[in-house]
């Protein structure tokens, strides 16, 4: 349930409770991050624009209830994305990983979420202006203070974050990645290489070998696929998802555990070690999540999910 992130003292759980989607109401924000918790979660994953900052505000209150609980869980927040409208009425909606608001935006989580540390500082979208090297003065002037313990990016290529780590004295320990039974591009790409006519598109350049070569832990957001194939089919999904679905509630019925489970263990099965971010707020879907780490998934059950969710058979 639990593994060591390389490059780090981090003990984590396998299950990271995303709080994108945390209510706003306390008493139901409260009672998913208590049943996270009584799960065995260890660690939570936040970003400043989730919710405009109320994502981390709410989760601050869980400290009133847990004392002592901020040393018993890794705390992760993103930076980079900044809001159309800020500062100015015209700014568009772009990404910022400039010296400056790097380290604005971590002084701003850190107040939001009441504490004096983070420890993982993601990088949350690649900057097409960034410069690595004010990238590693912020990190060293974070790291120095105190303030983060670690460093990661978020939806970075591994061309990405070979440019950043060139000039950044300090190991990128994660990466996370949207990875699932129905977006397995990173896994499709190594499989398709030098082929004619690829079934679809290409959407990787060896982002997931990078990450195992550089001990980087990939850590899967929306490996739930948004509940497409576990929690409810759409009455417009096309086949592909459809016949995943099918396939999913098959192998839970057979391994006697909720579809949820099955999604994420076929994530989970994967040998880079991934992570798996969830966001529902159901305490009960939260623990049909965690029970994921007790099915184990034969080769030919995993090549079979993959294949539906995929939409064609491996040549």
């Amino acid at each position: 349930m639990y593994q060591m992130i390389s490059g780090t003292d981090l003990m984590v759980s396998r299950i990271v409770y995303g709080c994108m989607t945390l209510p706003t109401e306390p008493r139901a924000a409260l009672t998913a991050l208590h049943t996270a918790l009584d799960c065995g979660i260890t660690m939570f994953d936040h970003a400043d624009v989730y919710q405009r900052g109320a994502a981390e505000t709410m989760f601050a209150r869980i400290w009133r209830d847990e004392p002592g609980l901020r040393e018993r869980i890794v705390l992760q927040s993103k930076c980079g994305i900044r809001q159309a409208g800020d500062p100015v009425a015209h700014a568009p909606k772009r990404y910022d990983l400039s010296r400056d608001h790097i380290l604005q935006a971590v002084e701003g989580s850190l107040r939001r979420l009441a504490t004096d540390h983070l420890d993982i500082l993601v990088l949350h979208r690649p900057d097409p202006l960034v410069e690595p090297d004010e990238v590693a003065e912020a990190f060293t002037r974070l790291a120095a203070a105190g303030k983060v313990r670690h460093f990661g990016v978020s939806n970075h290529s591994a061309a990405q974050i070979a440019l950043l780590q060139r000039a950044i004295g300090m190991p990128l320990v994660v990466n996370q990645l949207q990875f699932s039974v129905l977006h397995s591009h990173l896994v499709n790409a190594g499989i398709i290489t030098n082929q004619t006519d690829p079934p679809h598109a290409v959407r990787g350049d060896g982002t997931l070998e990078y990450c195992r070569l550089h001990d980087i832990t990939i850590q899967a957001w929306s490996p739930l696929a948004r509940g497409q194939v576990s929690g409810g089919l759409a009455a417009d999904a096309d086949a592909r998802t459809r016949h995943t679905a099918t396939l999913v509630a098959e192998l839970a019925a057979q391994h006697r555990v909720s579809p949820e489970a099955i999604v994420l263990a076929w994530v989970l099965h994967h040998p880079a070690r991934m992570q798996a971010v969830i966001g529902t707020t159901d305490p009960a879907r939260i623990a049909a999540c965690v029970a994921a780490l007790g099915v184990t998934l034969s080769r030919e059950e995993w090549y079979l999910l993959f294949t539906t969710g995929r939409g064609a058979e491996i040549r």
